[in-house]
């Protein structure tokens, strides 16, 4: 599960991926932890312009 927690930040997961990691994010406090800092970064990312990543 944690191998799609950045795809799942990211909004790049299927509808049924998203489903199934949302699910087990509800029951596993470990990986829900993980995705806090995942969605972080995705978040900082979205603050550069493609102008700044090269």
């Amino acid at each position: 599960m944690r191998s799609q927690l950045g795809a799942y930040a990211l909004g790049a997961l299927t509808s049924e991926e998203d489903r199934l990691v949302a699910g087990h994010l509800d029951g596993c406090a470990k990986c829900a932890a993980a995705y806090a800092e995942v969605a972080d970064a995705a978040a900082l990312l979205a603050l550069f312009g493609e102008e700044d990543l090269w």
